[in-house]
């Protein structure tokens, strides 16, 4: 089974009127419906939710990025959300000035190669959370190993990001460890937020919904004013 670079979708309750659009784009052997229990959550509190796959082996995933952003159908404020190899291209296309973007979140962004090894040991270094080992487990469409394959980034230029940045960082990440992630935003404005005992896919870790109730801040404060601060370091 495979999934093209169209989104998988999930709206606001009938009856709502939508606070944004959430455009996600996955990482490494990922696609879009990995990040189903995010979409639901998010959708709850009326904001819609397009996932898109990997856009590190699909340039698909860009082009449809690109057309969601522009889709006057869509209500603003939009935000990227960019997982792992997504977070490090959610940098490049805000970087570019690509029109639409009125926010950046950014979980585990990816900072070194990680030595790999079985099935089981990347499950554990994906998410502590039993349910999405599970589900990655018995997912047909989902890569298994592509963590520890070789992987093409763009340049990270997070400091021509022009537009406020949220980064969701895991305390226990073993494949973009912490400090080194604390390194690559020190001299930016994002605002990192980390979580004791996180792993490395903190959307879909067993804080989950701290998580999800962390962006819906972060969205809400977004909405109410671009210009005031937004979140400060801090662990959650």
């Amino acid at each position: 089974m495979s999934f093209s670079s169209s989104p998988f979708s999930w709206d606001e309750p009938d009856g709502l009127a939508a606070r944004g659009t959430l455009i996600v784009l996955a990482g490494r052997g990922e696609h879009g419906g990995v990040y189903e229990r995010f979409g639901r959550r998010l959708a709850f509190d009326a904001y819609r939710v397009r996932a898109l796959g990997d856009p590190s082996t699909d340039p698909g995933v860009l082009d449809e990025a690109a057309k969601l952003l522009a889709d006057e159908s869509l209500p603003g404020p939009k935000v990227l959300v960019g997982s792992d190899t997504g977070a490090s291209y959610a940098v490049r296309l805000a970087a570019e000035g690509v029109p639409g973007i009125d926010a950046l979140i950014l979980a585990g962004l990816p900072t070194s190669p990680w030595s790999g090894g079985s099935w089981e040991a990347e499950a554990e270094a994906r998410t502590a959370c039993p349910t999405h080992q599970g589900r990655l487990t018995n997912d047909p469409a989902f890569r298994r190993g592509a963590l520890a394959g070789p992987v093409r980034l763009p340049s990270l230029r997070l400091d021509l990001v022009r537009v406020p940045v949220l980064a969701l960082h895991g305390a226990d990440d073993a494949v973009s460890p912490l400090p080194t992630a604390r390194e690559v935003y020190a001299d930016t404005d994002a605002r990192l937020v980390t979580f004791h005992g996180g792993r490395h896919d903190v959307l879909n870790d067993a804080l989950h919904r701290t998580a999800a109730a962390t962006v819906v801040r972060f969205l809400e404060r977004l909405r109410l004013s671009p210009e005031l601060p937004l979140i400060a370091e801090g662990p959650a």
